[in-house]
């Protein structure tokens, strides 16, 4: 595994695999890896010729009042799990190096976004759709590897993909969770223990609402109101949101049919955690 710091380095090492036309997968993180990143490492080691891990935590992506300056960062924690995945390259650009001077241009993202967690983050998909139209133009990957557990971020991914005609194919990776059905997630590791027991609500509501659809059930707000009902008996968290809409458009809807998401975010003492389920109803 080689690890690559800047742009032009990155650019010269991914040009030499694309001579003889080799497959190209491409994760793209904030560190901290988890189980979660390396079932998208691990996917993409299977299908691509070539794997590049991005590690870069992105200022564009945080609001003012949000957690960019205590976000956790452990690059040889990192850089360890990344050469056991046997990866061929960690690109690990500085923020000087992918902003070298104040940005001219930015993408903006005029559908998806304003929902779910981009409701209460304005912005914040703009900075995600820049920065990964940056890795995009730098590395042009064959695959490009996202976790569902964002399943928001996928969806933006898949407009910014469609639109700017990048050659580029998609591949959603589901969630990965702990044993009792928490979503594995960078923050987790800052939940008190009385929280870590609690937060198993978002995961256990979720079913609950798969079942219910199951049992005939297609009122978007009659499953709602049973979510939280879930989450605010058996949890001290504050619902940010629970939200239902058609996947990928991220569209209300009136009576479930097609590809429905069910998401919610739910704060906890220092921590806001994201949680969703994609259902299939016919």
């Amino acid at each position: 595994m080689k690890v690559i710091t800047t742009i032009k380095d990155m650019q010269t090492e991914i040009n030499r695999h694309k001579v003889p036309s080799k497959s190209i997968g491409f994760v793209p993180t904030m560190g901290f890896l988890h189980e979660g990143h390396l079932t998208l490492l691990n996917r993409a080691r299977q299908e691509n010729d070539i794997v590049v891990l991005s590690i870069f935590v992105n200022p564009l992506q945080f609001g003012p009042t949000e957690d960019y300056s205590t976000y956790p960062r452990d690059f040889e924690r990192d850089r360890a799990l990344a050469e056991c995945e046997k990866i061929d390259y960690l690109f690990y650009p500085s923020v000087e190096e992918m902003y070298p001077h104040p940005t001219s241009i930015k993408v903006l993202v005029q559908d998806r976004a304003d929902v779910l967690c981009g409701k209460s983050r304005p912005g914040h998909f703009d900075g995600v759709a820049t920065v990964i139209t940056k890795f995009f133009n730098i590395l042009m990957p064959t695959r490009a590897y996202f976790g569902k557990k964002d399943a928001q971020q996928v969806a933006v991914i898949e407009g910014l993909i469609k639109d700017l005609n990048f050659p580029i194919e998609l591949i959603p990776v589901d969630i990965v969770r702990e044993e009792d059905g928490l979503a594995k997630s960078s923050r987790n590791v800052y939940l008190s223990s009385e929280d870590r027991k609690q937060a198993i609500v978002l995961n256990k509501s979720l079913i609950v609402a798969k079942r219910a659809i199951a049992d005939g059930e297609r009122n978007p707000s009659k499953l709602i109101s049973l979510i939280s009902e879930i989450v605010t008996a058996e949890s001290n968290g504050t619902i940010d949101y629970i939200e239902l809409f058609s996947y990928p458009q991220l569209k209300p809807m009136g009576n479930l049919e097609g590809t429905i998401i069910i998401a919610l975010a739910v704060k906890f003492t220092k921590v806001r955690l994201i949680d969703n389920i994609i259902i299939e109803i016919h």
